[in-house]
């Protein structure tokens, strides 16, 4: 079944009267006609409905979609991208481990690793993840965990996900990639041998900016040791009701996906002519240093990007402000185009010890009409007193 199908199609399901749409078990117990039947159910818990801190019929249907689509054995949803991503780490370190993870990692995830987890001894380095030599020179004989985000989501870089893993094995490591910019449409890292897969399903899987939610999908057992502890013990659970809300997201993905890839790669070529433009940090592009990685890594681009001017950092958020489609807003993934405008130097620790002050600006394309989209940036230029000449 392609991906497509896969995430429209159900079978008719007599169990609920052949209901369209799988319903929402909007209950916290699920109770058992004898005592027999509760011991049995409690002495296999994951393999049963006994408490929807544990499994709920609304989240697990969601979670085997979720398995399937990246190409896992199990799913495990949360109640954000954070839950999944500091459950995931914690599954894989203890004390007296070190940690290796991407410089251009989501901030937060950064913190986790990098400061937080410093008081349970467990230490971190962080390196620049498009040299796989960088990446072997931090490497240490307790290195447990290798953290990747390919592409990272300010300036989209990527990691060589086989040399990454072989890197990885070679030391005894568990791999855990951020994958929720490309999606499981996208790129599929567990067929690269990645062992767990983290997504910020609040972004395109979710696709309606309604919901925070996260996954975790990798193998049986890696997420059987994660469901007895990090899962069961911290308790950051996704709703039922949040569950049937991506549940819709993932019917739509696919077509919205292709147009986010069209929109998000005509509008970093148009930026890409503009003079005061330096640089446009899109890996679909031709010009992308690691654009050959990109396509053989992954069959998509989805169209959050970003881009470097010589326009000063404070005329830049003025132009944020002027523009009309694009809202000021964090997150991404919704129908709705966004804007956030950075002083890169201040944003990434690899920059910060450079002089130089970079001006950065990160568009999220939504799916609004290309044409408007343009011409929202093209007036927006020429309120602040930049005229584009064609």
């Amino acid at each position: 079944m392609k991906k497509q199908t896969y995430v429209v199609h159900d079978h008719h399901d007599e169990r609920h009267q052949g209901a369209a749409t799988f319903p929402i078990y909007q209950n916290s117990l699920f109770t058992f006609a004898n005592y027999d039947d509760f011991d049995a159910a409690s002495s296999h818990f994951f393999d049963h409905f006994v408490y929807s801190r544990g499994n709920n019929p609304t989240v697990q249907q969601l979670e085997k979609r979720l398995a399937g689509l990246e190409g896992g054995e199990e799913a495990r949803c949360f109640a954000s991208g954070m839950a999944a991503i500091s459950a995931a780490v914690m599954s894989v370190v203890k004390q007296g481990d070190h940690i290796v993870c991407v410089d251009q990692a989501y901030g937060p995830a950064r913190v986790m690793m990098g400061t937080y987890l410093q008081k349970f001894g467990v230490a971190c380095s962080f390196v620049d993840g498009t040299s796989i030599d960088a990446v072997a020179a931090a490497i240490r004989p307790n290195t447990s965990l290798l953290y990747l985000e390919s592409p990272t989501s300010l300036v989209f870089c990527l990691q060589d996900l086989e040399a990454c893993v072989e890197l990885a094995r070679q030391a005894g490591a568990t791999t855990i990639i951020d994958n929720t910019w490309a999606t499981p449409f996208f790129q599929n890292p567990l067929k690269y041998g990645v062992d767990l897969v983290v997504h910020s399903i609040s972004k395109y899987i979710g696709g309606h900016s309604d919901i925070t939610g996260g996954a975790i999908v990798g193998s049986h057992e890696k997420l059987e040791r994660l469901n007895q502890n990090e899962f069961m013990l911290i308790g950051g659970i996704m709703t039922p009701h949040t569950a049937t809300l991506v549940s819709r997201g993932l019917r739509t993905l696919p077509l919205r996906l292709e147009r986010h890839h069209k929109n998000g790669v005509k509008i970093a070529e148009f930026l890409q002519t503009l003079p005061f433009v330096r640089k446009v940090n899109h890996p679909g592009l031709s010009s992308h240093p690691q654009h050959e990685l990109a396509v053989r890594q992954m069959e998509g681009f989805s169209s959050l990007f970003s881009f470097e001017t010589d326009i000063p950092l404070h005329e830049m958020r003025t132009w944020a402000g002027n523009l009309e489609y694009f809202r000021i807003g964090v997150s991404w993934g919704g129908y709705e185009s966004l804007v956030t405008v950075h002083n890169l130097k201040q944003e990434i620790d690899s920059i910060a010890a450079t002089s130089q002050s970079i001006v950065l600006v990160r568009l999220y394309i939504g799916l609004e009409d290309l044409e408007d989209l343009i011409l929202d940036i093209r007036h927006a230029f020429e309120r602040i007193g930049v005229t584009i000449v064609d």
